[in-house]
Order: C-alpha cells, then sequence, then structure tokens
C-alpha cells in the first residue's frame, strides 16, 4: 500500500525507548546484568496519518514521572512532511526481578542516571 505496516510502530518505539535509556548511561544490558527484566505489560497506539515507506522520521520518547515499579514511556512520530505528529504511542514496562519473576522496584542506579539526566 506504499504505508508503513502498523505493527511497525512498537518496534520503532522499542528502539528509540533503548536508545533513550542508553544515552542516560545506562543501557538495557545493565538493567539484565543486575537480574532485572523490564517486560512490555501494556501499548496504545494512535494513528493520526500515515508514514510512508522508506519515509525518514524521528520519533520522541517522553517520560513524565519518575518511575516506581513502573516505567511508563510515551512516544510522538514525525516526518518532514508535517509538523504535527503521524503516531502518538505510549508503552508502559514494568520492573521486573529475573529470578522470581515478579514485580519490582526500578534501581536506585537507574533513576539516579535518570535523575542526573533530568537536571541536565
Amino acid at each position: 500500500m506504499g504505508y508503513v505496516y502498523y505493527g511497525r510502530y512498537l518496534e520503532y518505539f522499542e528502539e528509540s525507548r533503548t536508545e533513550m535509556i542508553r544515552s542516560l548511561g545506562f543501557p538495557y544490558a545493565k538493567l539484565e546484568k543486575n537480574g532485572v527484566m523490564l517486560p512490555v505489560v501494556h501499548t496504545e497506539v494512535n494513528y493520526k496519518a500515515p508514514v510512508f515507506y522508506d519515509e525518514l522520521m524521528q520519533v520522541e520518547v517522553l517520560l513524565y514521572d519518575i518511575p516506581t515499579v513502573k516505567l511508563e514511556t510515551y512516544y510522538r512520530l514525525y516526518t518532514d512532511r508535517q509538523e504535527t505528529p503521524h503516531i502518538e504511542g505510549k508503552v508502559t514496562l514494568c520492573f521486573m526481578k529475573e529470578e522470581t519473576r515478579k514485580p519490582c522496584r526500578a534501581p536506585k542506579d537507574f533513576l539516579d542516571s535518570l535523575t542526573t539526566a533530568v537536571e541536565q
């Protein structure tokens, strides 16, 4: 059809979130090394306007709250073709101990990295 397949947007969100966390100096690998997983527990995607196949896009990742047990991330996907977002979304993840597979609080060093980034 010439448009990006609707299911791909969650993959773009994941890649953007991974890079955002890496930019904090706290890559996912560090969470996993510390025995913490971050599975997705909820997603929302609002399709405002299509993105064309092979069109360059920018994904903005937003955090409005410091996480406790859940990390809520919000997304806006733009192209140069229009000023308003084509796609908006939300992904909720849960910090979980790998060993027990039970929810846990966000690791302190993750929160410290996030707080440091916010203060800059």
